[in-house]
């Protein structure tokens, strides 16, 4: 590569769609920059999936242990406290480690906020200039926070899971993938939760009459859902918060989660000046995540793209860029099935064609009544079930599944979809026996 910059490949964000492939690519020799503002590891390891499902695992045992309470001698309870100091123990190590995994590499780590000066230019905390071949813009997505009187009361996710108490009166604004993890796990944990909705349903992107048994169950655990909510306003009372919402309605609460959605995290970068194509959505690549600006990229959560916003895509953009750079690949980049799962309690995780676009297509479209299935029975799981997709030739084409182990169910089947495997060829596959994986082959 070019030797009159100061390196190869400059990466914006040291995120997933960073480090997977940053590291590996400075092993090859390219020189590789890494600019980051936060912490290394970006969203995913600090403040996003690995914080969750630490909160989350105490969930997952209560719930069993409700349902096999004559077979236990006591009824657990989740300690918040404990549980948020034994999340920050799992995650305080996690960028000290990747640091380390770039650096050993190869790879400089630059620490400031970035800003694009030209096409190959970057400053740096306005007092560092560096210059890069190629750069790669991956910073991710950040909250969305509502442009509404009094949104600064209100907090993000990584407010609620770094809080020492638990609120009692807890108001979740949004019901997508955050607002209904977190009302399962603050409800579980005691709290009394409302989940206030922009429409009439949570989770858009997953099957609706799943969605509904979640949304039924979370409700007879105690947790309120108002549709339609039109949320106008936050208020600081003398005690406590209103919100203002609907036909001049008011509800009260301790504490505000905005969770209503992520946005591009762009603030700042100057992409204007350069002349990157993006918009609301994210910034706009071609196959080979390749900007309108031929040696500017982007990788990870930052695209505008219809793909699941979910670490492994990043992962899998990171490693292509990766082979991209050093040669190994001239190919653009061909996706793989992406899964995806919400953490609620039971789960919702499909990957493949989706159930109501199968249907629309009049493909074959099976449903498993896995709650009288023995191995869900072994937990006592009341909710449970899969609908299964098959093409005209019995192929595996795509899965959802609702049930508390949906999220390794499907994570079993998906290389019957992605390698298009037959009968036969399935019917070859014997698996461990008792295990969920087994169990979710002998019904594909």
């Amino acid at each position: 590569m070019a030797t009159q910059y100061d390196y190869d490949v400059l990466y914006i964000g040291a995120g997933h769609a960073t480090f997977d492939g940053a590291a590996p690519l400075a092993k090859t020799g390219v020189r590789v920059g890494v600019i980051e503002s936060g912490l290394i590891g970006g969203t995913c390891p600090n403040r996003g999936c690995n914080a969750k499902i630490t909160l989350d695992e105490p969930v997952k045992f209560t719930r069993e242990a409700a349902r096999l309470n004559d077979l236990l001698s006591s009824a657990p309870t989740i300690n918040w406290t404990a549980n948020v100091a034994h999340k920050q123990e799992i995650i305080d190590p996690l960028p000290a480690g990747l640091t380390a995994r770039l650096e050993d590499g190869g790879a400089k780590i630059i620490h400031g906020h970035a800003t694009f000066k030209d096409n190959h230019t970057v400053i740096v905390d306005d007092d560092q200039t560096i210059t890069a071949e190629k750069i790669v813009i991956a910073t991710g997505l950040k909250p969305h926070r509502l442009d509404i009187p009094g949104t600064e009361l209100a907090h993000d996710s990584s407010d609620f899971m770094n809080l020492k108490q638990l609120p009692q009166n807890l108001v979740i604004i949004g019901a997508g993938y955050i607002g209904m993890e977190f009302a399962t796990i603050a409800n579980a944990a005691g709290a009394n939760v409302t989940v206030m909705l922009h429409g009439d349903q949570a989770l858009r992107d997953f099957y609706q009459p799943y969605v509904e048994q979640v949304v039924a169950d979370l409700t007879e655990r105690g947790v309120k859902f108002i549709k339609n909510a039109n949320v106008q306003a936050f208020e600081q009372q003398p005690v406590q918060l209103q919100v203002r919402y609907g036909d001049n309605q008011q509800l009260t609460a301790d504490w505000i989660l905005d969770a209503t959605g992520r946005i591009p995290n762009l603030d700042g970068l100057g992409l204007d000046q350069v002349g990157v194509k993006y918009d609301r959505h994210g910034v706009y690549v071609n196959d080979y995540l390749q900007t309108n600006i031929d040696n500017i990229y982007a990788a990870g959560d930052v695209l505008a793209n219809d793909l699941p916003k979910v670490t492994p895509a990043a992962y899998f953009e990171s490693k292509y860029l990766m082979r991209l750079f050093s040669g190994q690949t001239t190919d653009p980049i061909d996706y793989p099935v992406i899964p995806s799962v919400v953490f609620t309690s039971p789960r919702i995780a499909q990957a493949g064609m989706k159930i109501p676009d199968a249907e629309k297509a009049g493909l074959d479209v099976a449903e498993n009544d896995l709650a009288n299935y023995w191995y869900y029975q072994v937990s006592r799981e009341p909710i449970a079930a899969s609908k299964q997709v098959h093409d005209k030739d019995g192929h595996l084409v795509g899965v959802t599944e609702i049930s508390d182990q949906a999220e390794n169910a499907v994570n079993a089947l998906l290389p019957a979809i992605e390698y298009q495997l037959d009968r036969d060829q399935v019917d070859r596959l014997i698996g461990i026996f008792p295990t969920i994986g087994y169990a979710a082959w002998h019904r594909a």
